[in-house]
């Protein structure tokens, strides 16, 4: 049996406020709820409701033979249910057909699972709750933000009760090995490890309307004659992107929703794969080999390293003052204080920081509220150090909190 597992990431983070100098301690709200809505509002037009409309038809033509997966991060969830419960609602249509997975993730999207290995557990945790209480089934496939995956990552979410995660291809380990088999973990081979196909996604996420591509224009049917060009015995293609990709990367007017409602058709006529979900993946198929993964690698780049959050030394000094808090916020019982710390660990705050060359000019121009790294670097410090100064006057309401020695101007 070949099997073809289609999985989207849902995400949109809470962006922040802008935060002057003397704002610090003097604010106990930093989020910019107009930018929030106004963006929500536009991908929930452009991407969340075509896309989960067109899931549910497919589902249906197909008799429950067209499946796939689906992983929603908390700062996603709470903005649905303020700016836009009818997603919500939509994506529960999609879990009645019993022909979705919804899979686990950080709650907010964080790099906690590099840092701080009981925040990234409570993370998991929270996200797996959300999702079971919307969806009414608990997940038992995990997905790391990004698909950040190690060995050491691994373990913890086998230790943590899940059966499967999925991440990127890492070539530089694979080496001559090919992505389309299943994998385990090498510390805990109870966990098996499923591999994006990162060419064949790529070309629906990045390329697809690229008109200087060989591969333009991209159809279905050309698309399943790539798949059947893979040899007899890889059995298994894994095809991850971002939801967004559907209608708010790829526009609607350059047919990507054309291509998506076409495809199920072709594989199922065209080919021997047959969509199955993550869990189905490894029910049907067992791991050739572990995956030997000493240090974290991740989809976000074209060196699959951690470099587009953590690079450059803005990036690491925000991420370091972030983590100090971590034994303060351990005995912090504030909801709002909590829900802040939550916020303000999403990876998207560490991504507009960037100065990379070759990634700078794409991330400020499509997805940054910020003019440049070094003003997302000064909002966030201002932010996080009027977070700390509301967090001490919570734990210590004797001390003297009007310090700003941390503040940045």
């Amino acid at each position: 049996m070949k099997s073809i597992c289609l999985y989207f990431t849902v995400h949109q983070p809470i962006r922040l406020r802008k935060i002057r100098f003397f704002d610090i301690g003097n604010t106990d709200y930093c989020y910019d709820d107009h930018q929030n809505e106004s963006i929500l509002q536009k991908v929930t037009q452009n991407c969340y409701l075509p896309a989960n409309k067109l899931l549910i038809q497919l589902i249906n033509k197909h008799q429950g033979r067209f499946k796939v997966a689906l992983s929603i991060s908390g700062t996603a969830i709470d903005q649905f249910k303020i700016y836009a419960p009818q997603v919500i609602d939509s994506f529960k249509e999609l879990a009645a057909t019993g022909c979705v997975e919804f899979v686990a993730e950080t709650y907010s999207h964080s790099l906690a699972a590099i840092k701080d290995t009981a925040e990234f557990k409570k993370q998991v945790k929270l996200n797996a709750d959300a999702i079971e209480s919307l969806f009414g089934e608990r997940p038992t496939v995990f997905a790391n933000t990004e698909l950040i995956y190690s060995d050491e990552i691994g373990e913890l979410v086998a230790e943590m009760g899940y059966r499967a995660i999925l991440t990127e291809d890492p070539h530089h380990i694979l080496k001559w090995r090919s992505p389309n088999y299943l994998y385990s973990n090498a510390i805990n081979p109870s966990l098996a490890v499923l591999l994006n196909n990162d060419m064949l996604s790529n070309d629906i996420a990045y390329r697809f309307s690229d008109k200087n591509w060989d591969g333009w224009p991209l159809t279905a049917p050309k698309y399943v004659s790539w798949l059947n060009k893979f040899p007899e015995k890889e059995k298994i293609v894994n095809l991850f992107m971002n939801y967004e990709t559907f209608g708010e990367r790829q526009k609607s007017e350059n047919g990507i929703f054309d291509f998506l409602n076409t495809l199920p058709s072709a594989v199922l006529r065209k080919s021997e794969f047959k969509f199955h979900t993550p869990s189905e993946v490894v029910a049907n198929h067992q791991p050739i080999s572990k995956l030997d993964v000493p240090k974290p690698f991740t989809c976000a780049n074209g060196g699959k390293d951690l470099s587009t959050w953590l690079q450059n030394e803005l990036q690491q000094e925000a991420f370091e003052n972030l983590y100090e808090l971590s034994e303060s916020i351990e005995h912090c019982h504030d909801e709002q204080l909590l829900k802040d710390w939550q916020y303000l660990q999403t990876s998207d705050h560490f991504c507009y920081m960037c100065t990379k060359h070759h990634f700078n000019n794409v991330v400020h121009a499509s997805c940054s509220p910020y003019d440049s790294p070094y003003e997302a670097f000064l909002n966030y410090m201002n932010v996080l150090n009027d977070f700390t100064i509301r967090l001490n006057r919570i734990l210590n309401p004797k001390i003297n909190l009007n310090k700003k020695e941390k503040a940045v101007v």
